[in-house]
């Protein structure tokens, strides 16, 4: 049951396009007990059909920007590949507060960012 909150939470909040794997990847290595790299890749796994489906709605409400799309995917794309083989060499420990810090960041910029739309 646990599990499921999980998903759903993670489902709610990727949907909104805001990244569950920020969601997903804590509370699997928290609450669920799983090492970080088998977290990562459930993430991964989870994301492709969350992603089709939030995909389709943005789609149809008009809501993506096409002339950034080209860039964006080709370096997501390279940015994946070097970030698949770095994680793989990184100790789980390591890799988890690296995460860690790199989710106080995006918090810190997001409290203190005078960007209010």
């Amino acid at each position: 049951m646990k599990l499921f909150f999980i998903g759903i939470l993670s489902g709610i909040i990727g949907g909104m396009g805001l990244g569950g794997g920020t969601i997903l990847i804590p509370a699997l290595t928290i609450f669920a007990g799983i090492e970080q790299h088998l977290a990562q890749s459930i993430n991964l796994l989870s994301f492709i059909p969350a992603a089709i489906i939030a995909l389709f709605y943005y789609i149809k409400n008009k809501k993506i920007i096409y002339k950034f799309t080209f860039y964006i995917v080709i370096s997501g794309i390279l940015g994946s590949i070097i970030g698949s083989y770095l994680s793989i060499d990184i100790n789980a420990i390591i890799l988890k507060k690296l995460f860690s810090i790199f989710l106080l960041i995006i918090g810190i910029y997001e409290i203190i960012s005078k960007k209010y739309v």
